[in-house]
């Protein structure tokens, strides 16, 4: 049988030892680590699901991958290039690749009666993936492009729908600068919100087929591909792939395809989000520190109440490291019920920001309208254990006080 086990579990779970055990003191070390736990898992589910978030939008107008022709310069007028059938399904072979879809974009600007706007129509083809912009459609449908026919529906974005006056069902005309300049009618078939200003305000989505004929490209030719991928985690390692599957590939024109990620292709947003990891970290050190030193002001005020009894077991014969441990024992036992009401309120909150979305943000600045979060379960369960571990680390140098009491003078005393 474990000794100090049992004497712990006899003084902090007995009725007496528990009036002993549960001074405010004591109770302020619970309070300071159920609240320090739960910030460290607040804060955690808070930045996964914020970064999740983003890089969901930035995916969602770029994917994870393009191949573009390497001649095309930083603008939206891009240079065309051609794929082959055979270039396509070996694309598809690779093992993480999910979807592949054509795409080819062209600035031009939206003429109304009252007001103009410079935007980029993105051209895309029956494969094009939907489920994005489904997710952030506010009124009206997706376009439903077929190969067969040319569509004069667009995808427009709230933000200039508003800044133009235009509303789902209204048709305007757009304007290609090129030479000549050339003219095309559209048909608002939806709107769109994405809360990603830098976007929202540029985008609108059509046919890639009056791409191809106001560019006057033939019909294989288009601005790239976009690729997604099954695991993000692995979206470097198949972007490498890619990249040297492609490097000395040229296409039909003898054009040399250009490989880039999203994070290359969005540097500043991404390193943005790497940099919400030190601010995760700083706080989750932060916390700790403050949950372990008032486990420490507690475990004192253990130590010195059970003075006699520690005096009274060195009289028997136990060593300093016995009795030591059973103080570090009554330690995790406070450590636990602080963890376990910690993960309650964290859990609590979470479960109530996903269901009712209370917790509101400035989509302007932060580009989400609700704080997002988001659980993982693995990453709970590490936060908890590493809180566990790391602050009874802490607690071991403030139970040497336990050398330090006299059997003689502490009997006498009582």
């Amino acid at each position: 049988m474990n000794r100090e086990l049992f004497i712990a579990r006899r003084i902090y779970f007995h009725p007496e030892g528990e009036k002993q055990v549960s001074p405010p003191a004591i109770r302020m070390a619970i309070i300071s680590m159920a609240l320090g736990l739960a910030v460290m898992i607040l804060s955690v589910s808070i930045v996964i699901g914020f970064k999740k978030e983003v890089r969901n939008k930035v995916i969602g107008f770029g994917s994870h991958i393009q191949i573009s022709n390497f001649d095309t310069n930083t603008s939206y007028e891009t240079q065309p290039i051609a794929f082959s059938d055979s270039l396509l399904n070996r694309l598809k072979a690779m093992p993480n690749i999910r979807h592949i879809q054509a795409f080819a974009t062209k600035p031009a600007i939206i003429k109304t009666n009252d007001d103009f706007q410079g935007v980029v129509l993105k051209g895309v083809d029956e494969n094009f993936d939907w489920n994005f912009f489904k997710q952030n459609l506010l009124e009206g449908d997706i376009l439903h492009i077929r190969p067969d026919s040319s569509c004069t529906d667009i995808l427009i974005s709230k933000n200039i729908a508003d800044q133009l006056n235009l509303r789902l069902g209204d048709s305007f005309i757009c304007y290609f600068i090129q030479e000549p300049v050339r003219a095309r009618k559209y048909r608002i078939s939806g709107i769109y919100q994405t809360n990603f200003a830098d976007y929202d305000k540029l985008f609108i989505l059509g046919d890639i087929k009056q791409v191809r004929r106001t560019s006057g490209w033939d019909d294989d030719l288009v601005s790239g591909l976009e690729i997604l991928v099954k695991d993000y985690n692995k979206l470097d390692q198949t972007y490498e792939q890619i990249y040297f599957d492609m490097e000395m590939q040229t296409d039909r024109l003898g054009h040399h395809y250009f490989t880039c990620s999203i994070k290359q292709l969005n540097p500043m947003i991404f390193a943005w989000l790497d940099v919400l990891n030190t601010n995760v970290i700083v706080i989750l050190l932060l916390m700790l520190l403050v949950a372990g030193f008032s486990m420490i002001s507690g475990l004192l005020i253990i130590i010195l109440e059970r003075a006699n009894m520690i005096g009274l077991l060195k009289a028997l014969g136990e060593n300093n490291t016995r009795i030591r441990k059973i103080f570090l024992y009554i330690a995790a036992f406070l450590i636990g019920k602080g963890l376990l009401w910690g993960n309650i309120i964290a859990l609590g909150i979470c479960f109530l920001q996903k269901l009712t979305g209370i917790l509101k943000l400035n989509p302007e600045i932060y580009y989400v309208e609700k704080v997002p979060v988001e659980l993982n379960f693995f990453i709970l369960i590490l936060i908890n254990v590493g809180t566990l571990i790391l602050t009874l680390l802490i607690l071991i140098g403030p139970s040497y006080i336990v050398a330090k009491i006299s059997p003689v003078k502490t009997i006498q005393f009582e």
